[in-house]
């Protein structure tokens, strides 16, 4: 049985997925968006020191063991920022390795959105965040203008609209953008890409950079699709996002 964990965005709660998580169970498919230890909750920043990128692939190693260990099959969808932690946490979690060892399950595919995949010690970004974002002296970014943000998260939805979702991010861990990948994931398991090429945060031109680097680090293609949706395409163009999971679910299905 294949299920399906949804590795969101900065700032991002699974409220943002909803619509896709909707649509995809709708099929059969067992799918969740994560709340990872670096996103903060809706009343500010989680108390102790910030998450690292690192608490956040442990945090997703565990969901991915906890279903593997259950005889599941596993796809990473993963959402900007998300692309760190998802591509850190393939180590040793691949069905590929997790059969060698004797063990079930396993993770069969990684899925980038609009995403950010570093190369082997390269952080997810190291900025510069301003004006969109600033760190806070507790560590955790906030987003100081949400008519900004609407603008370059939300910049397919009317403003009204892309108010409201501004108002529905919250606090980010700093120290999680700076953590340098030390495990490239995706040289071990079939990759997709959904380019966002109305993105304004993520450009398309950086995107196909980051597929291209993928290819030449992995030695295979990747399984490109487009949209024209911005940078949170869950909310912008849910059809298109349940209908690529679903092909891309059916893809690893077949084999």
């Amino acid at each position: 049985m294949l299920s399906i964990l949804i590795v969101p965005a900065a700032s991002a709660l699974p409220l943002t997925y909803r619509m896709v998580v909707a649509g995809v169970s709708a099929h059969g498919y067992d799918i969740r968006a994560l709340h990872l230890p670096s996103i903060g909750l809706p009343k500010g920043p989680r108390p102790g020191k910030p998450p690292s990128m690192y608490d956040d692939a442990a945090y997703i190693s565990d969901q991915v063991t906890e279903l593997a260990n259950e005889g599941h099959d596993v796809l990473l969808i993963a959402h900007s920022y998300g692309g760190a932690p998802a591509t850190e946490a393939v180590n040793g979690l691949s069905k590929a390795e997790r059969k060698r060892e004797g063990k079930r399950g396993g993770i069969v595919g990684l899925a980038y959105m609009g995403c950010l995949v570093p190369g082997m010690g390269e952080p997810a970004s190291s900025g510069p965040w301003s004006p969109l974002m600033e760190i806070g002296e507790d560590g955790w970014f906030y987003y100081p203008d949400e008519k900004t943000t609407a603008k370059i998260f939300f910049s397919d939805l009317p403003l009204d609209q892309g108010l409201y979702w501004a108002s529905k991010m919250v606090r980010h861990s700093a120290a999680s953008f700076i953590s340098p990948l030390i495990y490239t994931g995706y040289k071990d398991v079939p990759v997709s890409y959904l380019i966002t090429e109305g993105d304004k945060s993520i450009p398309p031109r950086k995107q196909r950079s980051q597929i291209r680097m993928i290819e030449q680090a992995s030695g295979r293609r990747v399984d490109v699709s487009t949209t024209t949706a911005g940078h949170v395409p869950s909310l912008t163009a849910p059809s298109e996002v349940i209908n690529w999971i679903l092909a891309v679910a059916s893809k690893l299905d077949a084999k």
